[in-house]
C-alpha cells in the first residue's frame, strides 16, 4: 500500500505540474486514452539521449516539420538528415535513427511495434527506449529508467551504492513503485520530478510531494545521492585540420567514412587523431599558414586538439581527396560542431 500511495502522490502531482513538451500529451488528455504518435516519441527519446531538452526543441520541431512521419522519414536521402542532425552530436544516433525508420517502413509496414520485446530488435533501440516507447505511447507497463529517474530513486531509498553499480538496485526500486495503471504517466512524472525539484543540486526539497516518504531528506543525504564513483580523466587526441579555399571561394570537404565518429558527415580533411601529432599530410599542394590557435573539442571518451592550417589554392588545383564545394552550395550549419570550430579559427589566418 506504501508504494501505491508514493505512486499516486507523484501521478496527482503530475496532473498539475507536467512539464509542456511536444512530443508528449497533457495529463487530462492520457487518461482521457490520448495517445502520443509513437514516431513523435520515438525521435525525441533518441534525440535526448545525452542531450538536453532545451539543446532537442528546435532539432525536434525542425525534423517533424520536414520529416512528420516515420515513412518520410524513412525516404529522406542519408545527407539530409546527417545535415538536418548536425550539432546535435553523436551521430551514430542519427545513423541507427535512418536504419530504424527504414525497418519500421519495410518490415512493419509503417507502423511502431507496440511490446517492449518487439521494440527491442529495431536498430538503435535500448532497453530504455524500447520501455520509454511501450510506457509512453501504448500505454504498457514498462520501468523507465533514466538519470532523473536514477537520481529520485537513489534519493527516495537513500542508496549508497555508487552509480553504475547500483543500476540494477534502482531499477528495482523503479519497478516496485511503477503501477499497471498509468504507468507512462507515471514515469514521466518522476522524470519530471527530477527535472524540475529532485536537481542535481540545490534539490527543492520543500515543495517534493515525496518528501514525506524520502529516506535521504529524513537523514539528511540528499545532497550526497546519487554516489557516483569517480570519472577516469578523459585523455588528449591531437590531428591537423586543413582549411583549402579556391579563389573563387569554394571550400575543399570531404565525406569522413560511414562508420566511426562522425561517420558520415561532411568536414574539411584532417589527419589521423591520435595521441601524439601525427605527421603532417596536406590533402592539396599549397603554400599553408598555421593558425596560433588549435580547434578544440571534447567527444565522450577523449579530448581533440586541431592544428589549424590553411590556404588558398588556384583553380586548376586538383585535390588528393574530397571536393571543393561552391559557397552557394554549401552552409556551414549544416557540419558537426567540430568542423565549425576548425572554421570559425581558420578565419583568423584570413588574409
Amino acid at each position: 500500500m506504501r508504494a501505491l500511495k508514493k505512486s499516486s502522490d507523484l501521478l496527482q502531482w503530475y496532473d498539475h505540474n507536467a512539464r509542456v513538451l511536444p512530443w508528449r500529451v497533457p495529463p487530462a488528455q492520457s487518461v482521457a486514452g490520448v495517445r502520443p504518435d509513437p514516431y513523435r516519441v520515438w525521435l525525441s527519446e533518441i534525440m535526448l539521449q545525452q542531450t538536453t531538452v532545451a539543446a532537442v526543441k528546435p532539432y525536434f520541431d525542425r525534423f517533424t516539420q520536414r520529416w512528420p512521419t516515420v515513412t518520410d522519414l524513412a525516404n529522406a536521402q542519408d545527407a539530409d538528415v546527417m545535415a538536418a542532425w548536425a550539432g546535435l552530436g553523436y551521430y551514430a544516433r542519427a545513423r541507427n535513427l535512418l536504419k530504424c525508420a527504414r525497418v519500421i517502413r519495410d518490415a512493419h509496414g509503417g507502423r511502431f511495434p507496440d511490446t517492449e520485446e518487439a521494440l527491442l530488435n529495431l536498430p538503435g533501440v535500448g532497453p530504455y527506449t524500447a520501455a520509454a516507447v511501450a510506457a509512453f505511447a501504448f500505454a504498457r507497463r514498462a520501468v523507465v529508467v533514466d538519470g532523473n529517474v536514477e537520481r529520485v530513486m537513489s534519493r527516495l531509498f537513500d542508496v549508497s551504492a555508487p552509480l553504475p553499480d547500483a543500476k540494477a538496485q534502482l531499477k528495482d526500486h523503479a519497478d516496485h513503485l511503477t503501477p499497471s495503471d498509468r504507468s507512462g504517466d507515471y514515469a514521466q512524472a518522476v522524470m519530471d520530478l527530477g527535472a524540475t525539484i529532485c536537481t542535481p543540486k540545490n534539490p527543492a526539497c520543500g515543495i517534493c510531494p515525496w518528501r514525506s516518504a524520502c529516506d535521504a531528506w529524513h537523514a539528511g543525504t540528499q545532497a550526497q545521492r546519487p554516489v557516483k564513483k569517480p570519472k577516469t580523466p578523459k585523455p588528449t587526441r591531437y590531428g591537423v585540420a586543413y582549411v583549402a579555399r579556391r579563389v573563387d571561394g569554394a571550400l575543399l570537404l570531404e565525406e569522413r567514412p560511414p562508420e566511426g565518429l562522425l561517420g558520415g558527415m561532411m568536414g574539411v580533411p584532417t589527419t589521423a587523431w591520435a595521441e601524439e601529432m601525427p605527421a603532417d599530410t596536406p590533402p592539396i599542394r599549397a603554400e599553408w599558414k598555421t593558425s596560433n590557435t588549435p580547434a578544440k573539442h571534447t567527444f565522450t571518451h577523449f579530448h581533440l586538439v586541431l592544428s589549424v592550417k590553411t590556404a588558398l589554392v588556384p583553380m586548376d588545383r586538383t585535390a588528393d581527396i574530397g571536393y571543393f564545394l561552391d559557397t552557394d552550395n554549401f552552409d556551414a550549419n549544416n557540419l558537426p560542431t567540430l568542423m565549425r570550430k576548425v572554421l570559425d579559427v581558420a578565419q583568423t589566418l584570413k588574409g
